[in-house]
């Protein structure tokens, strides 16, 4: 496994080290803020490459709303023949070119990432520190010397008593699940369209996630390090702000952000949309700004 990953190893380090370094003459090489934005740095590049992924899951959710209805017509037709209904589930997502896995894309593109920069920061954590890619020695012990609020970034919860880094460890744990769980909570609330929850396969999903996520995060938390734990929240608040744009700017049709973004149109411009024909119609607003009556001229006798 660690030769599969190497590569990453070097990348991920590299990353690392070129921001620690554009950032040494301004906090110092041992400062905790250094190494700490480095992780933040890393975060945000890989996000931004990533923006392709994200916009593929986005489409690939829309599909899968829209083929609702064609779902439900299979579970009915096929209720009692499970392989059945999912070789014809597969073959209406063939069909519309969408995959249910997309959604997930974003996540494991990261999990290869996630893993290389546990054990690069588990390395620094070792006595004496462990160097892997770019990293020297006098890198590593710098690193295991930087502190984020008083606690070294390569420390866990299980793996010191120091009080310091058990609060730092709790919060950024909290901080982590808190966002996991706003943001799936955001989406299912503002960005999916209205459904039927009786028999709702994606809603069910969705709500499987919605608590299952923070819980996994909560309980593997307490073995990672601190630098680790640091870029999953950030990289989680990164995707709440994401999520968070894409809603309020290009939401769903459907949903109650796009219902939402339609009146706000509406009262703006004057116009409402006719939801039977597609049609768009003209009313009468008072309260749009900029808009008076000409007065009439009289005619002269």
């Amino acid at each position: 496994m660690s030769n599969i990953l190497k590569p990453l190893y070097f990348a991920v380090s590299w990353v690392i080290i070129t921001i620690h370094n554009l950032l040494s003459p301004i906090f110092g090489a041992n400062s905790g803020v250094s190494w700490s934005l480095s992780i933040v740095g890393l975060v945000i590049i890989i996000r931004v490459l990533l923006i392709p992924l994200f916009v593929k899951q986005i489409k690939s959710q829309r599909a899968l709303t829209a083929l609702q209805p064609h779902m439900k017509e299979i579970q009915k037709k096929y209720k009692d023949d499970r392989q059945k209904q999912s070789e014809e589930m597969m073959k209406l997502y063939k069909e519309h070119k969408t995959n249910p896995l997309a959604s997930c894309f974003p996540i494991l593109a990261q999990a290869p990432i996630f893993f290389s920069l546990f054990t690069v920061l588990n390395g620094i954590g070792k006595n004496p520190p462990v160097r892997h890619g770019v990293l020297t020695q006098a890198d590593v012990v710098s690193a295991a010397q930087a502190k984020f609020f008083g606690a070294p970034i390569s420390d866990t919860f299980l793996g010191t008593n120091v009080t310091t880094v058990k609060i730092v460890t709790v919060l950024l744990i909290a901080f982590m699940s808190a966002t996991t769980f706003t943001t799936q909570r955001q989406l299912m609330l503002k960005g999916m369209p209205k459904m039927d929850s009786s028999n709702n396969m994606m809603l069910q999903q969705q709500k499987i996630m919605l608590y299952l996520f923070p819980l996994i995060f909560a309980i593997s938390g307490v073995n990672f390090p601190i630098g680790v734990l640091i870029y999953w929240s950030t990289t989680n608040l990164w995707t709440w702000g994401q999520q968070f744009y894409v809603i309020k700017r290009n939401p769903t049709p459907g949903s109650p952000a796009y219902e939402e973004l339609q009146r706000k149109r509406a009262h703006k411009e004057g116009t409402i949309e006719n939801p039977e024909s597609g049609s768009t119609e003209t009313i009468e607003n008072p309260d749009v700004k900029g808009q008076r009556k000409q007065p009439k001229k009289k005619k002269k006798k």
